[in-house]
């Protein structure tokens, strides 16, 4: 890839959206340059292989699984949260690769996504106004003054959470738990108690007899590194653009850009323009990227983020991730994706039902029905049989814990529930026994696209 007008810095150039007001110029130049002396969270070879795995993908040989968080909490990276996360993402997996009987590639909204885009600079509350917060990364929940104003220190603190993350998600992958001969450890109490937890035990109940008659007819599944580990990448929102830029690396081998802070980066619906910085800062990295695009989005503005950001559709180089609402996917999905087909692009097309389907309770809690979100998903599902291109991954923002956020499902969550457990830092989020259902459910749809 090509970029001689490029340069880690030449964002700051272009116009700017969604970075926070420092009041101290001297503190963030320091704290930038303390990230640029520390060594990158993921390294070159690890964005190739993802993008490799993600052309499988574009090609209809593949699929993606991409959840996490909505906004990490520096108060809530503990081992348990990450665990749960990580395992409930296998079962989810496990369940896709059984049904679709192809490959699923897990990517975790983990160990980076700290920073939220806002609708407003500033929030007021009783005539007082600070503010918003802006993600963990930023400044703080909590509205007082102190907390609220953006504070550079927290880079660092954003830099110190992913790495001590990423290597927890690194030991699981690679260090045993997430072996398939351990598949009926994956599940959560809560979730176990749950008719998806039964449903799934019957499942890990198939996949142990499948491995013991492999076993029996002399194939080493205890040795088998396909069988023993799982490949995890990471991804966030480049929203803060300071700390990009700052974690931005040139590959020794090959002379390129890529950004250290994930392996796979993406802007959303108010950071996509063409012009802007964050367009500008993106076109440069090697990194695999994805683009929101929303019920507003047109085809020509799909057309130029393609050839801004991958000019020489570089395969599995982009990912776009729709996010419509369930009652405009039918009307707004399928000119996209025709359009990108038709220009001969083949990229992975991904569906978030998560952001166009948020909604706001009588008594002020953000929630997202379940129904809604897999009504955005068999949407989605449907435009891509009808273009005759491939409905190609999901994108979810969940947790592996018992959280009351989003209503429904077959726990049958109502807004009167929403209060017991409700700890999101930012939107509400599946919990691990909503995630397991649509795992379940979606994978009955791709069962039915397998089926003559």
């Amino acid at each position: 890839m090509t970029n001689t007008s490029w340069h880690p810095g030449s964002w700051q150039q272009r116009p700017v959206r969604q970075l926070p007001a420092y009041a101290d110029a001297a503190a963030l130049e320091q704290a930038r340059r303390q990230l640029a002396a520390r060594p990158p969270l993921i390294f070159a070879g690890e964005v190739a292989a993802l993008r490799e795995r993600l052309a499988s993908v574009a090609r209809g040989e593949a699929f993606l699984l991409q959840g996490g968080d909505c906004a990490e909490s520096f108060d809530e990276l503990g081992e348990s949260a990450v665990r749960d996360t990580f395992r409930v993402m296998l079962q989810m997996a496990v369940v896709l690769t059984y049904a679709a009987r192809m490959p699923v590639v897990k990517v975790g909204r983990i160990a980076g996504q700290f920073a939220k885009p806002r609708s407003s600079d500033t929030e007021t509350v009783d005539g007082v106004t600070l503010p918003s917060y802006r993600g963990d990364i930023i400044n703080g929940a909590e509205f007082e003054s102190d907390v609220r104003r953006p504070d550079p220190q927290r880079l660092l603190t954003a830099y110190s959470h992913s790495a001590a993350t990423l290597n927890l998600l690194r030991a699981m992958a690679r260090g045993g738990y997430a072996d398939l001969h351990q598949v009926h450890r994956w599940t959560a109490e809560f979730v176990r108690r749950s008719p998806q937890g039964a449903r799934f035990e019957e499942l890990a109940d198939r996949i142990a007899d499948a491995l013991a008659f492999m076993e029996a007819c002399g194939f080493d599944a205890a040795r088998s590194p396909q069988l023993q580990e799982v490949e995890f990448y990471t991804s966030h929102e480049a929203l803060h653009l300071h700390y990009e830029e700052a974690l931005a690396r040139r590959d020794e081998g090959s002379g390129r850009w890529y950004g250290g802070s994930a392996h796979m980066l993406w802007l959303g619906e108010r950071t996509r323009d063409v012009a802007g910085a964050h367009v500008e800062f993106l076109r440069g990295l090697d990194n695999v990227l994805g683009v929101k695009l929303g019920p507003n989005a047109q085809p020509d503005d799909a057309l130029r983020l393609l050839d801004a950001l991958d000019p020489d559709a570089v395969p599995g180089r982009m990912v776009l991730i729709s996010r419509m609402g369930a009652d405009q996917v039918a009307q707004r999905l399928p000119a996209l994706v025709r359009a990108v087909r038709d220009a001969g692009r083949r990229v992975v097309w991904c569906c978030d039902p998560m952001h166009g389907n948020t909604v706001t309770t009588a008594n002020g809690f953000k929630t997202r029905d379940f129904n809604r979100i897999l009504q955005e998903v068999r949407e989605f599902f449907a435009v891509h049989a009808g273009e005759g291109t491939h409905a190609g991954g999901l994108h979810f923002e969940m947790t592996g814990q018992d959280v009351t956020e989003c209503r429904g499902g077959a726990q049958a969550l109502t807004d009167d529930h929403l209060a017991a457990r409700y700890r999101t830092a930012c939107d509400p989020r599946l919990n691990g026994s909503q995630s397991l259902e649509v795992a379940f459910l979606v994978a009955d749809m791709l069962r039915s696209r397998l089926t003559p």
